[in-house]
């Protein structure tokens, strides 16, 4: 059968009615939709940038002859040594369980992905116990030797040391999926050539794997990065000065507002520059294969020293990262717990759990709306308002809660102003009184995360089925809900989940802007472990945990099935 769909006058003049088509009879109000979608989630660093050169009470020069210094040195030793562990534990990692055949691979392959349920906030709370003066490490040292308090040395955790070892268990797992995804992408051709050219296995991984992985690894390099930005929870109980301390703090123990947005635009300065450098260094290069034709792995069997070698290298990073804090957190658990197990605890259960459901069917709904647009009118103004509208994931969720608390206060006090003077009826704090104003900071800080596998998920649709839906009588609307939503459901899910899991872990945002009697388990895992009750604390982080161990496992086995003809080999 003949198709117009690729290249000729005729495809390109049935591109061209379709998308006419499209505009005609509701492309026009997706687009519509799209652009003020990114309007509205503009709002929060508008606010910031704004309230940046309003007056203020005398803080930020307080702040700025005092402390910024710190903020700026802490956070730049911070980002460094982190992206620095990152990168060698997740690429080392990923060529090992990609390339290397030893004991353990298989497990290893989705396993390295785990300490992506753990929040580094949690992490940091079971190594503080682990490690602490009366903790099972150094009171095993002390059994051993029969030393005494000042008799040994004992590196101290909460340092910024500690905050950058806890930060890179958790976030080397950016770094390893993308890495991994690259190195199952690559033609095991360019490989083979580089071995008859006289590479070896070290060669040919820096001089041929490596360079064509790069775009991959700046790639998970940069979230790394903007999760260290944003962490606020680990910094805080380690007392590492950051910005985003400094930011809770202006807000909170300060109450100056000005100041928390002045601090707030710094460092949305360091995400800027943070993102630029990325853009910038792929400069105008491009990495694509050269063949279509993908083989089997061939993998390096690796034995004695080696295997054994190799087996470290990921075991260490899977026992510090997820299981050891595991053990830690269980053992708390069964031993002590949080006293107000019962009802309370399923309360504050059932606060996590609504936020984060609300929070995905909102962000997943919203991301279809962008998606469809981009798909049915995919001119340049939608194209920005999908990447603007997806820019929060990069903004540290303090900054957002303080571009968000600041107008949406606003327009709570003109609306009960009004509604006193016109109908002497109060309406209080409508939004930030409520759970719409942390709603609406959660899908600022997380549409990116759903709008891109619904994206990635409607690319996959043929344009031909859009032709099909129409020759039915079916328009836009009718074949988003009869055609594309079945088509993409498995998308759908994977978005809503992963926001979920997001937003069951997001602490700064939700400790910032959560109304009164309002706290959920990250939030009561923080109070608790900010009072020195670790053992309490360790309820609430385990149920974190635990929510967040299945979405992980499904993106590995994603990751692992990513591959062509990973399918077909899986068959036969």
């Amino acid at each position: 059968m003949a198709t117009f769909e690729h290249g000729g006058p005729q495809g390109a003049l049935l591109k061209g009615a379709r998308r006419y088509s499209a505009r005609g009879s509701g492309g026009f109000w997706l687009s519509l939709s799209a652009i003020l979608i990114a309007g509205l989630f503009l709002i929060p660093t508008l606010s910031v940038l704004l309230t940046v050169f309003q007056p203020g009470s005398g803080a930020w020069s307080h702040l700025a002859a005092t402390v910024l210094p710190t903020y700026i040195a802490n956070t730049l030793w911070l980002a460094l040594g982190v992206g620095g562990g990152v990168l060698l534990i997740g690429v080392s990692a990923a060529w090992l369980v990609t390339m290397c055949r030893f004991p353990g691979q298989r497990f290893f392959e989705w396993a390295m992905v785990l300490p992506l349920a753990v929040p580094a906030y949690v992490m940091a709370y079971t190594y503080t116990d682990f490690l602490q003066y009366a903790g099972p490490v150094q009171s095993l040292i002390r059994d051993l030797t029969g030393w005494q308090a000042r008799d040994y040395w004992f590196p101290n955790i909460r340092s910024l040391g500690g905050a950058i070892s806890v930060l890179s268990l958790v976030l080397y797992p950016y770094v390893y999926i993308m890495a991994r995804s690259a190195f199952l992408e690559q033609s095991i051709c360019a490989l083979e050539v580089s071995r008859t050219l006289g590479c070896n296995a070290w060669s040919s991984f820096f001089r041929v794997a490596l360079p064509l992985a790069r775009p991959s690894l700046v790639a998970g390099l940069s979230l790394a990065l903007m999760e260290t930005l944003a962490d606020f929870g680990t910094v805080s109980y380690f007392g590492v000065q950051t910005f985003t301390t400094g930011i809770v703090r202006a807000w909170f123990s300060m109450g100056d507002r000005i100041a928390a947005a002045q601090l707030s635009s710094s460092l949305l300065v360091f995400v800027l520059v943070l993102l630029l450098a990325e853009r910038f260094s792929r400069g105008q290069r491009r990495f694509h294969q050269a063949t279509q034709r993908y083989q089997v792995l061939s993998r390096y069997s690796l034995a004695g020293w080696r295997a054994l070698a190799a087996f470290a290298a990921c075991a260490l990073p899977l026992l510090l990262g997820f299981l050891l804090p595991a053990a830690v957190l269980v053992k708390m658990s069964i031993e002590a717990g949080d006293r107000q197990f019962g009802p309370r605890f399923f309360e504050l259960a059932a606060n996590s759990f609504t936020l984060a459901g609300v929070t995905a069917v909102l962000a997943v709904a919203l991301a279809l709306v962008i998606a469809y647009a981009l798909r049915l009118a995919p001119l340049g103004v939608t194209r920005a308002a999908a990447r603007l509208a997806s820019m929060g994931y990069a903004i540290p969720g303090t900054v957002i809660a303080v571009g968000v608390l600041i107008p949406f206060a606003r327009f709570d006090n003109w609306l009960d102003a009004w509604m006193r003077e016109a109908f002497g009826v109060s309406t209080g704090l409508l939004l930030t009184g409520t759970m719409a104003a942390l709603v609406f900071a959660y899908l600022v800080r997380f549409l990116a995360v759903s709008l891109n596998a619904v994206e990635s998920s409607l690319i996959k649709v043929r344009p031909s089925m859009d032709d099909a839906a129409r020759s039915l009588g079916r328009g836009p609307f009718g074949a988003l809900k009869e055609v594309h939503a079945p088509i993409i459901r498995a998308g759908l899910l994977s978005a809503g989940l992963v926001v979920f899991v997001d937003v069951m872990k997001e602490l700064p945002a939700t400790l910032v802007m959560r109304p009164f009697n309002l706290d959920t388990l990250a939030v009561q895992a923080y109070n608790l472990a900010a009072d020195e009750r670790l053992t309490e604390a360790s309820t609430s982080a385990l149920a974190i945990v635990v929510v967040g161990v299945l979405p992980v496992i499904l993106l590995s086995r994603a990751i692992a099935r990513s591959r062509p003809g990973a399918k077909l080999r899986s068959r036969s």
